[in-house]
């Protein structure tokens, strides 16, 4: 670990975004750069998913211990670099005609490069804040400033709509810009240049700032020039000349060319550290699936009854009352198809209800064809179960009409029915049609009060509930085992060199021109 003492990459820039335009530049690369730099997006898709993740798990540690663990924080420095790389490279800049590296150390000598020094400590509470709430106000300039530019195609007719053909963000038009001048064989527009940069700098700026790398609020301004600026009256801007571990290059400078043979031990170090990182990623990436699908295996299978040829998926149990002769379900209108036996197999094959009079008097269930108990209930007050309410409180709708309904008992239109004290099941194989449930006294007289609950049979149920555990369980324990090999891993890498000697204080090394060496800016 670096030592409490150790100052910050640049006093005066906590995020240090440097950039610089080679020449001569090709006039034609740029077309088709978006064809060579398809790698790049595949990996950086993965890796953006990765950065999300142990973002989170840094959260987590920092308001538990107050400090941002090593591993984790080289290893998001290390995607914000590659990314920082593709994008100038590609059409966030179009200022090199270098092709990226595949690697999430630091390389020094590329015209694109990133460097934000490790905080020693973070403060918990501003951390729960620091990614979403206080941001925000940049949240809103990063909409303005990278939001859609559209070219529309307008119908010849007023009522046919536009036709959106192409859209892109401010930093992908101006370096349309700068390519189109690169076309004429002019060389980079200086002023075009400044304007990147200064939105590049000042996006890395925003999420390093909300991905908890650094405590420095993001100053609202564009710094426009290749490398970060100094503040007034402060002297020359102070450099950590020494590159962090996870980099695997030695020491020394910034060169403006080639650097010289990598340190290979620290280059093993930083692999094993990145796949330490990699394996708890992977671990919370395995164990939320493995979670969901374990959780909604036992759901599954405690909801399910084995007691009736197959299982059963059971609604809670809910308490019907009315005044009235009858308590009718809402219509419900079953399209089986031609050949109800290919549907029904795969889904639910049979409807079940359960009722327990409360009040110890006889009770009648029911399923009948809708418009036979219309005909039936015509002109009979009864209440029509509209919906679940607050507190479980079952909603009815009253129709009004005389008292008494007549035995149900006696009536012939019944699919399923049963009657009696106690509890009462009625089992139906679903069919196509219009149906509804009637909950009743026997004699058909006014006022029923009685537990109700629905099941419905569907083999597939417990075979997804099954299937669910075997796959999620697998995948929670696997997680599990990554995420502690990790950490594990993560910690036995540590080594007393990692602390280091404190770093070495220098004026930043001469940057070459902007706009490349040799060049005239126009």
């Amino acid at each position: 670990m670096s030592s409490p003492t150790e100052p910050n990459v640049a006093r005066h820039a906590p995020v240090v975004v440097r950039a610089r335009v080679d020449a001569p530049l090709s006039r034609w690369l740029w077309l088709v750069k978006w064809v060579l730099l398809v790698p790049h997006y595949l990996v950086l898709m993965l890796l953006s998913v990765a950065f999300v993740v142990v973002a989170v798990m840094a959260l987590v540690a920092i308001v538990v211990t107050g400090r941002y663990p090593r591993d984790l924080f080289e290893f998001n420095l290390g995607v914000l670099r590659w990314s920082w790389r593709v994008a100038w490279y590609g059409y966030s800049g179009l200022g090199t005609d270098r092709y990226p590296p595949f690697t999430l150390a630091a390389v020094p000598d590329y015209p694109a490069t990133l460097d934000i020094p490790y905080p020693e400590a973070s403060p918990r509470g501003r951390s729960l804040l620091q990614w979403w709430l206080l941001p925000a106000p940049h949240y809103l300039l990063l909409a303005v400033l990278l939001s859609g530019v559209s070219w529309v195609v307008v119908a010849d007719r007023l009522d046919q709509p536009g036709l959106t053909i192409g859209s892109s963000g401010l930093i992908g038009v101006l370096a349309f810009f700068a390519g189109v001048v690169l076309l004429t064989g002019r060389p980079y527009p200086k002023d075009l240049f400044g304007l990147l940069v200064g939105i590049d700098r000042y996006v890395l700026r925003v999420v390093a700032y909300a991905s908890l790398m650094t405590t420095a609020y993001p100053p609202f301004r564009l710094d426009q020039s290749g490398d970060e600026p100094t503040a007034p009256g402060s002297g020359p801007t102070a450099v950590d000349l020494r590159e962090p571990a996870s980099n695997g290059i030695a020491g020394g400078a910034a060169p403006t060319s080639s650097p010289g043979a990598p340190d290979h031990a620290t280059t093993d170090r930083a692999t094993a550290r990145t796949g330490a990182v990699l394996a708890r990623v992977l671990g919370v990436l395995l164990i939320l699936p493995g979670l969901a699908l374990t959780g909604l295996g036992a759901v599954g299978l405690g909801s399910a009854d084995d007691t009736v040829d197959g299982a059963f998926v059971r609604s809670p149990t809910r308490l019907l009352e009315t005044t009235t002769a009858a308590i009718t379900t809402g219509p419900v209108e079953l399209e089986l198809g031609a050949d109800p036996s290919a549907w029904l197999p795969d889904r639910w094959e049979e409807l079940r209800l359960e009722v327990t009079s409360t009040d110890d008097n006889p009770v009648f269930v029911g399923i009948a064809p809708r418009a036979d108990v219309d005909a039936w209930l015509s002109g009979v007050a009864h209440d029509r179960v509209r919906t679940t309410g607050l507190n479980d409180a079952v909603l009815y709708d009253r129709i009004d009409g005389g008292p008494d309904a007549g035995a149900p008992t006696e009536q012939t239109f019944w699919v399923a029915s049963s009657a009696g004290t106690g509890p009462q099941d009625v089992v139906w194989g679903l069919e196509a049609g219009e149906w509804v449930a009637v909950v009743a006294a026997t004699d058909g007289t006014p006022g029923v009060s009685a537990d109700v609950s629905v099941a419905a049979r569907a083999p597939v149920v417990a075979w997804g509930s099954a299937a669910a555990l075997a796959v999620g369980i697998p995948l929670l324990l696997g997680g599990l085992l990554l995420l502690v090999l990790g950490v594990i891993a993560g910690r036995r890498r540590r080594t007393p060199s990692d602390g280091g000697p404190a770093p070495v204080l220098a004026s930043p090394p001469p940057q070459p021109s902007p706009v490349g060496a040799g060049t005239a800016a126009r």
